[in-house]
């Protein structure tokens, strides 16, 4: 069983900073790309950013120069450091894992964290 747990989710006032923590636990064989999604009431899931296992990273035009991405393959746990940010960034963020466990690699999603962004 694998679990992935995020923390680090609030209010903050418009061009504040936030960071989100997702830890995975359980039987993992190995973690390959890691990302962060969100979804705001009324909209659909978007990607945020992805981070390969070998440190690559993307993002999601409207986040770039603001929000950064980054892992700790020891401690199997992805980070999103938010700075910033708007009242548009308001939504519940989702940490998604491809993991290899014993049975294959599965995609797994975190419970999902609320970040509130006021003007």
């Amino acid at each position: 069983q694998v679990q992935l747990v995020e923390s680090g989710g609030g209010l903050v006032q418009a061009g504040g900073s936030l960071r989100l923590s997702c830890a995975a636990s359980g039987n993992i064989v190995s973690i390959n790309g890691m990302g962060w999604y969100r979804q705001a009431p009324g909209k659909q899931r978007e990607v945020v950013a992805y981070i390969a296992s070998g440190g690559s990273t993307n993002y999601a035009d409207s986040v770039k120069g603001r929000f950064t991405i980054s892992r700790d393959n020891a401690e199997n746990t992805v980070y999103l450091q938010m700075n910033s940010l708007k009242p548009e960034d308001t939504a519940v963020y989702y940490c998604n894992a491809h993991i290899q466990v014993l049975t294959g690699i599965r995609n797994y999603w975190g419970q999902g964290t609320q970040v509130t962004v006021s003007s």
